[in-house]
Parts: structure tokens; C-alpha cells; sequence
């Protein structure tokens, strides 16, 4: 790890972004445009070849800074949320502003620098495919909210209405679905991977898809690591002699319910994934407890599979 004379952090909005320079008491804002970013990469010039910039993820509005940040090959952190969040707290303060998060940011990375990774920037196809997925995932919302609305004793009209909705929905969810496909067809490497994916039982198209795009460390880390990273590691709650109830964190977004739906399928299955489930439930386990202990093991073996694959 390099050693960095300057720590930059940067909260980011839709419409503007405020950054901090730790141990500066003056906070910059600038417009979260192509002009506002150049503005802001020329007036720090001097500093960003020897700086760390610390930002947060902020629903893709970070993506346009985040990148021509990478294509510069300044040193640029996307933190995790909830790590900033507790960070924040452990120092006592509730107080939310721009300002106070892009100073935080900044005293974040002063602290943490040695253990803080550099953002790998994806290819232009991966960035695609993530916003292929992002936006497959809103529509089923809309749809889900839509079929919802639709069970509900409603006038002919709002019927209709809705009747139009869910079939525009259930039309632009194939559409992009079939985008998705297309990509990953065309790419050997995702292509073999995804294939890899679904001899998993509880795997098909959706999720192969969704965890090759959103779960790029598939296949690279270790089995703790990436059920860390699903929000499927347990977590203990011990103190003296007391034995606390062992949960899950939350993991990275999107995840955790697509493998809820695979364990679901599993445990269906004709599979040794059923004869492990019901091999807990059997041991005294409850159902909710058996599907979690099931999720773990889907994920888990998803990444052996593709850490083989990379090998042979």
C-alpha cells in the first residue's frame, strides 16, 4: 500500500457533490456534471497524484466522478455505507449534512488508509450489464407493485389501467432480460461462468445473471469472504458466559433476495441441497434458520466452482 499525503472525501448527490480535504476546514461544492467535475479536477490538480479520494455509493449518481477519477488513475475508495455510518457514530455524532458527511469521508480515510482498497474500474461491457440489471430490478418492482394493485376490487377503468401497465411492464422486463442475455452470450468468459452457475441447484438465468453482474468477486475470495459479502456470514453475539443468537449482516444490495428465492427452489429440488436442508430442520433447526444455512451453502459453492473454473 502507498502512502498517501492527502485524504479527500466526497459526498455525492444527484445534483452536486461536496468535497472535503481532511485537515482543511474549508468544504468545496460543485455541480455533479461533466463541467462541475472538471472544475473540480482542475482546482485539485496539484494534490490528487499524491491524495485518496473516499466517496460513498450513492444509487449511480457517483458513477460519472467515481470513473473519470479511475481513468486518471488517482486513488479513489468507494466505502461501504454501513462502515462510514458506524464510523460516523463511534465519534458521536447523529448530525447529518453534506458538508459533515464529505469532512467524515475525509477523516474515514485518514484513519483507514491502510486497510482501504483501490476502486478497480469495470470494462464498458460489465458497466452495461450493472446498468442492464439495476433497471431490470426496478421494473419487477414497479410490475410486483402493479399485480398488487390489480387483486384489489377496483372500478373497470382502473382495471384496465392497470391491466396496460403490467403488460407494458412484463414487455420492457423481457426486453431488457433478453439484452442481459445477449451480453453475457457474447463474452466467453461470462458466458462459461454463468454455465458454471446454473449445474447449482436453486441457479437459473436470472440470478447466474445477477451474481456474475452484481457479485464480480465470485470466484476470487474466500468462502468467509464472500458470504460475508451476501449478508449470509453469521455474526456472534456472545459476552461471559452468555451465548448470543447468531444473525446475518445485510450485505451487498440486491443479493440476499435473489438468493432467498434460489434456496426456496433448493430445498424443492431433488438435490443434495434438499437432503442438507432437511437435514437441519431434522436437527431441530427452524425453517428460517435451515434457509439462511442454505443460502450460505449456495453462495459458497457458486464461489468454489468459479475459483476451480479459474484454475484448470
Amino acid at each position: 500500500m502507498e502512502s498517501y499525503n492527502n485524504f479527500i472525501g466526497i459526498d455525492i448527490g444527484k445534483f452536486n457533490f461536496v468535497v472535503a480535504q481532511h485537515g482543511f476546514k474549508s468544504v468545496k461544492e460543485y455541480d455533479n456534471t461533466p463541467i462541475g467535475i472538471n472544475k473540480f479536477l482542475k482546482e485539485f490538480k496539484k494534490i490528487l497524484p499524491q491524495a485518496m479520494c473516499i466517496l460513498e455509493p450513492t444509487g449511480g449518481y457517483e458513477m460519472k466522478l467515481l470513473l473519470t477519477l479511475c481513468e486518471k488513475d488517482y486513488f479513489v475508495h468507494r466505502a461501504h455505507t454501513r462502515n462510514v455510518k458506524n464510523f460516523i457514530r463511534s465519534y458521536g455524532n447523529e448530525a447529518k449534512t453534506d458538508k459533515l458527511d464529505a469532512v467524515s469521508l475525509s477523516q474515514y480515510g485518514f484513519e483507514r488508509s491502510k486497510s482501504l482498497s483501490k476502486f478497480i474500474s469495470p470494462s464498458k461491457e460489465m458497466l452495461k450489464l450493472y446498468e442492464l440489471v439495476q433497471r431490470r430490478r426496478d421494473l419487477k418492482q414497479f410490475l410486483v407493485a402493479e399485480k398488487n394493485r390489480f387483486k384489489s376490487p377496483r372500478t373497470e377503468t382502473v382495471k384496465n389501467s392497470i391491466n396496460t401497465m403490467i403488460e407494458l411492464l412484463t414487455g420492457e422486463v423481457e426486453l431488457i432480460t433478453g439484452e442481459i442475455n445477449k451480453l453475457i452470450e457474447a463474452e466467453p468468459g461470462l458466458r462459461e461462468k454463468k454455465k458454471i452457475l446454473k449445474t447449482i441447484p436453486g441457479i437459473g438465468d436470472i440470478l447466474a445473471n445477477e451474481l456474475l453482474i452484481l457479485l464480480p468477486e465470485l470466484g476470487k475470495i474466500s468462502r468467509r469472504e464472500i458470504a460475508s459479502l451476501a449478508g449470509l456470514a453469521p455474526i456472534s453475539k456472545d459476552s461471559g458466559r452468555m451465548k448470543g443468537y447468531r444473525r446475518t449482516n445485510h450485505g451487498r444490495e440486491g443479493i440476499k433476495p435473489s438468493l432467498f428465492l434460489a434456496a426456496m427452489s433448493a430445498r424443492n429440488s431433488h438435490s443434495h441441497l434438499k437432503d442438507f436442508y432437511e437435514g437441519l430442520i431434522k436437527r431441530g433447526k427452524s425453517k428460517m434458520v435451515a434457509l439462511t444455512a442454505l443460502m450460505r451453502k449456495i453462495i459458497v459453492i457458486a464461489n468454489a466452482k468459479l475459483k476451480m473454473h479459474a484454475t484448470t
